[in-house]
């Protein structure tokens, strides 16, 4: 006989069988977050901030400035105006060189000998954005822990944005920025040697060219104008067990150099051994360093550079905003697939093509 309890005890009302009513769902991860634009500060907090040197806020202002959203960077460049008055009052030094030359590790070396002259120092280093997922490490930090740790010293890691030659595009912003936070010394580390240090050294006071020894031929490899633009060149990683070789690179650098024409600012570019690692010859380059700034400043040259360099950011910038105007404009933007498909199929030259959106261009 058919058992009839089993029909009981697999009915669908059975509370075994019960599911019972799980936690409730919030409504937000954090109900207190706010959108980065519900959270901007007026300009005379940010303006204010930044004159007491609060970082927080200072590091807010360095990302509008570079925001690629029109309305933050246009709030951005307003509050450097405001502080205009403030800037110019550091000493630039720019720090470029091979990769692998060392030279987050002599930034750090050179920074702890600042600190201990009492120099408030900024650090802005550039890391390069990959072509691939548009990302930044941002990690120099890590590679500089004292510096880090130090309440006059700020760090900050820029992308590159695809920027040729290690140059961040709101570079010079935020160095001015910085300056009006009352840092006195600009440390700027580029990505490399690249196609346009020449932004660099149109941005900084002092361009220190870093190099190695024992990698070969010396020379080889190694751009003209990159040397001329060096102030100093400076042989790391010179320890003891590298010093001979350290030496016998030194040498050949000042060979080279004594081939090119006089600087315009009669200064005779120095070269130096040094070693970030143990420490060793940081003390000679930041000697050298000040008396470059003593022998410009009283030839007046400091101050006919700066003049100089204004004037080329002032070019610089125009040549930005028209590419941003350019691309902005939807007009452009709609016609440029079909140009695109064009000079593909090499049914117009690639010169024909600009100059036709151009003349659709008007700003």
């Amino acid at each position: 006989m058919f058992d009839t309890n089993f029909i009981n005890m697999t009915k669908p009302n059975d509370k075994s069988l019960s599911i019972n009513k799980g936690a409730g769902q919030n409504d937000s991860v954090n109900p207190n977050y706010r959108s980065r634009k519900s959270s901007l500060l007026s300009k005379s907090d940010y303006v204010d901030g930044i004159k007491r040197g609060d970082r927080t806020i200072l590091s807010r202002a360095i990302t509008l400035v570079e925001s690629s959203k029109n309305d933050q960077r246009q709030l951005g460049q307003e509050i450097l105006e405001e502080l205009i008055h403030l800037t110019g009052n550091s000493i630039r030094i720019g720090i470029t060189g091979v990769p692998g030359v060392g030279k987050s590790t002599f930034i750090e070396a050179l920074g702890k000998h600042l600190l201990e002259k009492k120099k408030k120092i900024a650090v802005l280093t550039v890391d390069p954005t990959s072509t691939r997922s548009k990302g930044s490490i941002l990690g120099d930090k890590t590679r500089m822990a004292t510096l880090s740790a130090s309440d006059d010293v700020y760090i900050r890691p820029s992308p590159t944005s695809g920027n040729l030659g290690g140059v961040a595009r709101t570079s010079r912003e935020t160095m001015m920025l910085c300056e009006a936070a009352g840092f006195d010394t600009i440390l700027i580390e580029t990505v490399g040697v690249g196609q346009s240090e020449t932004s660099v050294h149109n941005m900084v006071d002092f361009f220190l060219l870093l190099m190695l020894a024992g990698a070969g031929d010396e020379l080889q490899g190694i751009k003209r104008g990159i040397m001329e633009m060096a102030d100093m060149i400076a042989v790391n990683k010179a320890e003891e067990e590298n010093i001979d070789a350290a030496n016998r690179a030194k040498q050949e650098y000042r060979n080279a150099l004594s081939l090119f024409p006089p600087t315009p600012s009669k200064w005779e570019p120095k070269v130096l051994t040094c070693s970030a690692l143990d420490g060793t010859g940081i003390p000679e380059v930041w000697e050298q360093i000040e008396e470059y700034f003593s022998v410009t400043k009283d030839s007046g040259y400091f101050h006919n550079r700066r003049e100089k360099q204004s004037t080329y950011w002032m070019y610089e910038a125009i040549t930005r905003e028209l590419k941003n105007q350019f691309f902005g404009k939807k007009e452009i933007r709609e016609a440029l697939p079909d140009f695109e498909d064009r000079v593909r199929k090499g049914k117009i030259s690639s010169f024909r093509a600009a100059e036709m959106l151009m003349k659709r261009f008007k700003p």
